[in-house]
């Protein structure tokens, strides 16, 4: 099956604050596919839109990101999680995709859901794919979420998809005991994204010098699903390169304390395209999750990235790491570390091994393995749609 269009309701926007799974499965449908990319909603009444949506006032708007993909940008009522006005606001989504596949005229051949709406038989006639990013579950009280709606919606998700797809092997199991299989379709990387990463021109907003020693980075979102006390423990020792948002609920005093150390340098929110001068920077990457059932059950973007930029890893012991370590070549790559004290350890040793050009090397075969085209060929498969194995466009 092939040649009509795919749409793919994301749980995060294209161009949110950190390039996600979702960005990246879509980008690579998209080079050789026609995708739609439906947008979460945005709330009317909010007072200060999201600078990455230029969203539509009054109806849905489409605007074209590449050749074969398009957003879908829409509101909906505020307070969308309330049971009334959460009703409106999936009866409000359909109406809203509806209404673009009439404007497009495209036959639906797939619909892929990374989401937990409403939204499976929007299209009728459409195969669907439930593709469970995070356990929603298990983080509900951490997002604000009512524990026992989420349960019901991930049960009607199982139920209503017809193939259902997920990021880790942890999830596999839950939903596997819940009586839905569930294919393993881990996250992946943009390996060409990191091909320059060495030769990048050195970021406007960080530096350290030669006596600092190797610096330790991290990448990505600053919330509660990070350990900060690993991230003191690293700084204490050395060198410590932040990249990423600061959720403001996040260590609170505690953060604060240590982005002020002189060790330290916090740079703030950057766009995917601008990461490889900070990756530069760094010579071990940091996947420093706290040990909770919802990180558990994670798939981190970052570990592959870390690898695609040449540089070493040191990681929490997650079912995720512990997969990609089970690889040819895994163990000698990634370093595990299951305390704050560990990972200073880890750390260091990572930092006195050479980064020749022979270990840079394998890092970026290992992490071309996990490229994200060969996750996009793997969602297509499972709905029966012809994909070439390709790279990003």
């Amino acid at each position: 099956m092939s040649g009509g269009l795919l749409v793919y309701f994301a749980g995060s926007y294209y161009d949110g604050s950190v390039a996600g799974t979702d960005r990246h499965v879509a980008d690579r449908l998209a080079v050789e596919h026609d995708v739609l990319y439906v947008n979460p909603p945005i709330a009317v009444a909010a007072r200060r839109p999201r600078p990455d949506l230029a969203a539509t006032r009054g109806r849905p708007s489409l605007d074209r990101v590449g050749s074969r993909l398009t957003l879908l940008t829409f509101r909906v009522p505020p307070a969308r999680s309330r049971p009334g006005v959460y009703q409106l606001s999936v009866a409000l989504t359909r109406r809203a995709v509806r209404r673009a596949l009439r404007r497009m005229r495209r036959p639906v051949d797939a619909v892929i859901v990374a989401n937990y709406d409403n939204v499976l038989g929007t299209i009728k006639s459409a195969r669907t794919l439930f593709y469970a990013t995070d356990d929603i579950v298990a983080g509900a009280r951490m997002m604000g979420l009512p524990v026992r709606t989420m349960i019901r919606a991930e049960a009607r998700q199982l139920r209503k998809a017809d193939i259902v797809a997920v990021v880790s092997p942890a999830l596999r199991d839950r939903f596997e005991a819940l009586g839905r299989r569930a294919e393993l379709v881990p996250n992946g990387c943009d390996v060409a994204a990191y091909a320059d990463v060495d030769s990048a021109p050195p970021p406007p907003d960080a530096s350290f010098t030669a006596g600092d020693g190797p610096v330790a980075g991290f990448v990505g979102n600053i919330n509660q699903r990070i350990d900060i006390a690993v991230l003191e423990a690293v700084a204490a020792s050395g060198p410590l390169l932040l990249v990423g948002p600061r959720h403001p609920d996040f260590a609170p005093g505690r953060f604060e304390a240590l982005v002020e150390l002189p060790t330290v340098r916090w740079v703030g929110h950057k766009a995917f395209e601008e990461l490889p001068p900070y990756l530069r920077l760094i010579d071990v990457g940091l996947t420093p999750y706290a040990d909770t059932a919802f990180n558990r059950a994670s798939f981190p973007l970052k570990t592959l990235e870390y690898l695609a930029a040449g540089r070493a890893v040191v990681s929490s012991e997650l079912p995720a790491t512990a997969l990609l370590r089970d690889e040819a070549g895994g163990r000698e790559l990634i370093r595990v570390a299951g305390s704050p004290e560990e990972f200073v350890k880890a750390v260091a040793e990572a930092a006195r091994e050479p980064r020749t050009d022979d270990l840079i090397a394998r890092r970026r075969a290992f992490a071309a393995r996990h490229d994200w085209s060969q996750r996009a060929l793997a969602l297509a498969g499972l709905l029966d749609i012809e994909m070439r194995e390709v790279s990003r466009a």
